[in-house]
Parts: C-alpha cells; sequence; structure tokens
C-alpha cells in the first residue's frame, strides 16, 4: 500500500498521514512509510498533533530533563527478558506503552526486573474523559491491578535507575575474572567457578573462562621462561 501511496504522490497528488490515536509515526505503523518518502527524495512536513509519551512525561512527576522511549515491549519472552535487561542500568526516565489485557503481566515484569519500591506513574486514558495520572511504585501498582482491572491505554512513566545505583551495580570484565580467581584459589574448578562470577553480571560464564584459560596460558609461558 506504501509504494503505491508514493507513487500517487511522485505523480502529483498530496497526502496527510493520519492517525487514529497519539502522534503520527511514533511507535505507530507510518513510521515506515515517512522512512520509503525521505529515501525518494519526498517531502515530508510536521503538522505536530498530541503525543502521549510527552504528554504523560510532562505530567509525570518523573524527572524529565532526559529520558528514553520504549513503547510497547515485545511479547515473545526472551525478547522482553534481553529488553528489561537491557533497561537495568538505564538512569534515565524510562516511558513504556502498555494495552490494558497486558498490563498486569507488564507490571510484573517490571517489578522483577526493577523491585517493587521503583517509582512509577501510570497515565491513562490521557486527555479524554477518564483520565487518570497515578504516581506510585511499581510493587503498589502490581497490588492494586491484582483488585482492579485495568481500562483503557496507558503509558507507564518510570524512574531510571539512581545513577549512584548504577554505578555500584557497573561490573567489569576484569572485575569479574578476579571473582573467579578467588574462588578457584579457594578450590572451586575453573568452569564453576566462571559460572558462579557471571552471575548477576553483564558477561556469560563464557567470557569469564575466556579471560581464565588466558591468564593461565600467560602464567604458564612466565613459569618457563623464569
Amino acid at each position: 500500500h506504501g509504494a503505491a501511496i508514493l507513487d500517487r504522490i511522485e505523480a502529483g497528488e498530496s497526502c496527510a498521514l493520519c492517525s487514529d490515536a497519539g502522534m503520527p509515526c511514533i511507535s505507530d505503523p507510518g513510521e515506515q512509510i515517512v522512512k520509503d518518502a525521505i529515501a525518494r527524495g519526498i517531502t515530508v512536513t510536521p503538522v505536530p498533533g498530541a503525543s502521549a509519551c510527552v504528554t504523560a512525561l510532562a505530567v509525570s512527576g518523573q524527572d524529565t530533563a532526559r529520558f528514553v522511549f520504549e513503547g510497547l515491549l515485545p511479547v515473545p519472552k526472551k525478547e522482553r527478558r534481553e529488553r528489561l535487561e537491557f533497561l537495568q542500568g538505564e538512569t534515565r526516565t524510562v516511558i513504556f506503552y502498555e494495552t490494558p489485557h497486558k498490563l498486569r503481566g507488564t507490571l510484573d515484569d517490571l517489578c522483577a526486573a526493577f523491585g517493587a519500591e521503583r517509582s512509577i506513574t501510570l497515565c491513562r486514558e490521557l486527555t479524554k474523559l477518564h483520565e487518570e495520572i497515578t504516581k506510585t511504585t511499581i510493587g503498589e501498582a502490581v497490588r492494586y491491578y491484582e483488585q482492579n482491572d485495568p481500562r483503557g491505554e496507558y503509558v507507564l512513566v518510570m524512574a531510571g535507575t539512581p545513577a549512584a545505583q548504577a554505578a555500584a551495580e557497573e561490573v567489569t570484565l576484569p572485575d569479574a575474572v578476579a571473582t573467579a580467581l578467588l574462588l578457584m584459589a579457594q578450590g572451586t574448578p575453573p568452569a564453576a567457578a566462571a559460572k558462579q562470577a557471571a552471575k548477576g553480571t553483564p558477561f556469560s560464564k563464557g567470557d569469564i573462562y575466556k579471560e581464565l584459560i588466558a591468564a593461565k596460558d600467560e602464567d604458564d609461558r612466565e613459569e618457563e621462561s623464569e
């Protein structure tokens, strides 16, 4: 359909891209036609409308100077887990979109990933008759929606990880290797030490094991040269 519309524009017609809700092209399929139009050299002119993510951010009571828009989280469990792991150290305010029938599951996942005490603002039905904006914690939101049915489309504005906490949680590969070496010195076999040291870090057991082998090879060479 997009190509046919662009063909008509190139033939001299004009086209307005509208959306039934929110800002066209933001977390919206219109994104693709804009990309294709620009690739063909067609001028795209914005006519700004309401944007749910920025509207929610403005009234969220969360930090607004720096934020990241995540839209809808992936549905497949593996991809969702990877996305949430990727956001673990994010210090900027994080904005998600969610539908009412998936809200409970998403709040459960956010709670597991970021903790029950993390501040979050739930905004639903923005600019409509039943608009509701609630600043709370993820844990409180989980409890509330255990007793109440989610209604309407939601924007979730979540506080980022405090900068001090993010810095404390940042483990480097040498740190993880040092932990594994300490475990080995206490009698833990290399593979088990690598697995244990990888827990809670962004590194895999294989990453750490490779470094352990490299360190052992270097020690062996030094002993031979002596």
